[in-house]
């Protein structure tokens, strides 16, 4: 893989977020610029962990369920246990694809691709923005004529209104099967709108497209699509852990999985 130069002039929303996560791959202007949202939602770093906690119960829960094949995008800072090591503990032979656009990610790429001997992980650098690109990458390991699981986990709050969100997630699921399934998180400015628009206000003066959506925009990613139980909850409510550390049930995060009929 060719490594771009990372660009330490201005934060980056994957290195904020392994800083929110107590992550040490992130540069003082990306800690500046989460101390700053942080300063405003002290629940970030409780969205951060939550968040980390869905995507192995969604993830393990589809495994399950017998889905072997995992599209991941906006992978994100490698944090253990990442998508493969969850769903092959469940099944050796599942294949998972991580994408992401950050170079920080690319050179920690390594940590990703460590598969099962019967299972296979591959690492595209590309932007969600680009759907061709990751379809097109992804049919090199993964088979569209069997079930994938898209996993689009604290992604699409980094894609404004003006870029599509809505259409880009049809455009990734178009050309998956029957059976498939959607895995999405997303912050939401439901629970303290004052704070959120403080926050958001921090990314985009970074160059980030940040959007918060409240419960509604969020349920209509799901347009089309067979939620599965219990549907779209706060985090926190999503079939949780017997010992689960968070109870306040207003982490300011949506999360829901959906089978494509």
């Amino acid at each position: 893989m060719t490594l771009k130069p990372i660009d330490t002039s201005r934060p980056h929303p994957a290195r904020m977020y392994d800083y929110y996560l107590g992550g040490k791959d992130s540069y003082p202007v990306d800690e500046e610029a989460a101390e700053r949202v942080i300063s405003f939602l002290p629940a970030i770093r409780v969205a951060a962990r939550t968040n980390r906690g869905f995507m192995n119960r969604a993830a393990r829960l589809l495994a399950d369920r017998g889905v072997h094949q995992f599209l991941d995008i906006g992978t994100g800072i490698p944090t253990e246990p990442n998508l493969h090591q969850v769903v092959q503990a469940v099944n050796p032979q599942s294949r998972v694809v991580y994408v992401d656009n950050d170079p920080v990610v690319l050179r920690h790429a390594e940590a990703l691709l460590r598969s099962t001997p019967e299972g296979a992980t591959k690492y595209i650098e590309a932007d969600v923005r680009e759907p061709g690109k990751i379809i097109e990458g992804a049919q090199e390991i993964l088979d569209f004529e069997e079930p994938v699981a898209l996993s689009l986990v604290a992604l699409l709050h980094f894609v404004s209104d003006e870029y599509g969100p809505y259409d880009l997630v049809n455009e990734l699921l178009a050309p998956l099967p029957s059976g498939s399934f959607l895995m999405l998180s997303h912050v939401t400015g439901d629970f303290d709108p004052a704070g959120w628009d403080k926050a958001v206000e921090i990314y985009r003066k970074s160059g980030i497209p940040a959007q918060v959506r409240s419960r509604d925009e969020f349920a209509r990613f799901f347009t089309g699509l067979d939620l599965i139980d219990p549907g779209v909850q706060v985090v926190t409510n999503w079939h949780p852990e017997p010992d689960q550390e968070f109870a306040d049930e207003q982490v300011p995060l949506y999360v829901g999985v959906a089978q494509k009929p």
